[in-house]
């Protein structure tokens, strides 16, 4: 083969070795993005209440029991469709729920919460996204079980339908709560 034929063949080769990447690429489950912090201690932080009547939420709020962070915004279409799941797991009494307002204008989060409800325990107001970072936030919603020693045991991104939290999250709080 001349190096002129190599030429002519080149861009097809090219070609069919970026199709295979991506179609790797696009196999993959991308509520299942890995994060560093698993089994690491939650990040150093300190947010303000988002709301009056709740605290806000801090490292020193984790430890002793699970938990589950829930990562929020009132402009995230999915987190209003996730939104009674994330209730009902507070409501029953399986964890407290706590919540992370992201990127969020405090009068527009305040009333999505009144208008759908708030089962939430603590809800920290990151308004700046800067503790988002620290979490490794890819976008909203995104949620994160916590163990009782402090550390991040699962994270989970996207929003939560009823397989998901029956079939993952439920059995890995359950394991933890368990420990």
């Amino acid at each position: 083969m001349t190096s002129r034929h190599f030429l002519y063949l080149l861009p097809l080769l090219v070609f069919l070795g970026l199709s295979v990447y991506f179609a790797i690429g696009l196999g993959k489950d991308p509520s299942k993005l890995p994060s560093a912090l698993l089994d690491k201690p939650v990040p150093q932080f300190d947010l303000p209440p988002l709301l009056e009547d709740l605290p806000g939420l801090a490292t020193a709020d984790f430890g002793g029991e699970v938990v589950m962070v829930n990562v929020f915004a009132s402009w995230c279409i999915p987190c209003r469709l996730e939104h009674p799941l994330i209730t009902r797991l507070a409501d029953d009494g399986i964890l407290p729920v706590f919540g992370i307002n992201y990127k969020d204008e405090k009068a527009d989060a305040t009333a999505w919460l009144k208008e759908l409800g708030n089962s939430y325990t603590r809800i920290g107001w990151d308004l700046s996204g800067r503790v988002g970072i620290d979490w490794g936030v890819y976008g909203v919603p995104e949620t994160y079980i916590i163990g009782k020693q402090g550390r991040i045991r699962y994270k989970y991104v996207g929003p939560i339908f009823r397989e998901m939290l029956d079939e993952t999250l439920l059995p890995i709080i359950r394991e933890l709560q368990a420990e």
